[in-house]
C-alpha cells in the first residue's frame, strides 16, 4: 500500500462555481496546493478576475465569469472552459443563493432564484459537462462534488424556506446522480458545511464569537477545514465515497 499520493491532485483539472469568495475560494486554494489546474467561475466578472489573479500565486488559476443560474448561462461556462481544456477531472457545484422572509410573506422570486441556482444548476451543469468528465476518467475516476448545507439535514430557526428545501433536495439529487454516473467512472458526492465565514454566512463572518458558542467544536470552520474535506473527496482518497454527503460542521448537526 502506497498512501503518499492519496490526496494528490497533480495534473488534474478542476472547475469551481462560486469560486471567487467564501467556500468556493477555500476549495480553489486547497486544490491549487495539491497541484490541480483550477478554473473558477462567478457571476461578478471583476471579483472573479481578482480572485483568480490572487490565487495564481499558488498555481494555475483561471477566471471564467458566468451566470450559471440559467441553463443557457451554464452552457456558456462549459463553452468557455472548453477553450482551455479538453477534459475535466473535478467539478465543484458551489454557486448558491439564500433568501430569508417570514412564511406569510415569502415571495415567489425568493423561491425561484434560490431553487434554480442551488438545485437546478448543479444538475444541468453536470449534465453538460459529463462528456468532458468521462473523457478525463481514464486511469483515475472523475469527481463531482455538490456543496449542500447542514440546513438541508436539520432545521434552524431562520425562515429560509427555499434554501433549506433546495439543499435537502441537492443531497437527494447527489444520491440519485451518483448511482447513474458511477457507470461512467464519475463519482458524485457532497459536502454539507456548517458555519464558515463568508458573504452568505454573515453571522459566522461578523459575529464569530457568538456563533462559536453554539458549536460543539468551539469555533467556526477554517479554510483548511473546507479545503481538507474537498481534497479528500476529489482525490484518490475519496474514490469509494459515492452518493454520500460529508458533514463538516464542528458537531452542530448532532447538537440541534
Amino acid at each position: 500500500m502506497d498512501t503518499t499520493q492519496l490526496f494528490s491532485l497533480k495534473g488534474r483539472t478542476a472547475l469551481i462555481t462560486g469560486g471567487s469568495r467564501g467556500i468556493g475560494r477555500m476549495i480553489a486554494e486547497g486544490f491549487l496546493a495539491q497541484g490541480a489546474r483550477v478554473y473558477i467561475s462567478a457571476r461578478k466578472a471583476a471579483a472573479c478576475d481578482q480572485t483568480a489573479k490572487e490565487l495564481s500565486a499558488f498555481g494555475h488559476c483561471v477566471s471564467l465569469p458566468a451566470d450559471v443560474s440559467t441553463v443557457e448561462g451554464a452552457q456558456g461556462l462549459v463553452d468557455a472552459y472548453a477553450k482551455h481544456e479538453g477534459s475535466l477531472d473535478i467539478l465543484v457545484n458551489n454557486a448558491g443563493a439564500a433568501w430569508g422572509a417570514p412564511y406569510a410573506e415569502f415571495p415567489e422570486s425568493g423561491w425561484d432564484k434560490v431553487v434554480d441556482l442551488n438545485l437546478k444548476t448543479p444538475f444541468f451543469l453536470t449534465q453538460a459537462l459529463t462528456p468532458m468528465l468521462k473523457k478525463a476518467a481514464t486511469d483515475h475516476l472523475s469527481k463531482v462534488i455538490n456543496i449542500a448545507s447542514i440546513d438541508g439535514i436539520s432545521v434552524n430557526p431562520q425562515e429560509t424556506y427555499s434554501y433549506a428545501a433546495s439543499k435537502a433536495g441537492l443531497i437527494q439529487l447527489t444520491r440519485r446522480m451518483a448511482l447513474r454516473l458511477a457507470q461512467e467512472r464519475i463519482v458524485v458526492s457532497a459536502i454539507a458545511p456548517g458555519a464558515f465565514a463568508s458573504d452568505m454566512n454573515k453571522d459566522a463572518r461578523d459575529h464569530g464569537d457568538e456563533v462559536k458558542g453554539r458549536i460543539p467544536a468551539g469555533r467556526i470552520g477554517t479554510p483548511e477545514d473546507m479545503a481538507g474535506a474537498a481534497i479528500y473527496l476529489a482525490s484518490r482518497a475519496g474514490d469509494y465515497v459515492m452518493g454520500s454527503t460529508l458533514i463538516v460542521d464542528g458537531g452542530v448537526t448532532h447538537a440541534r
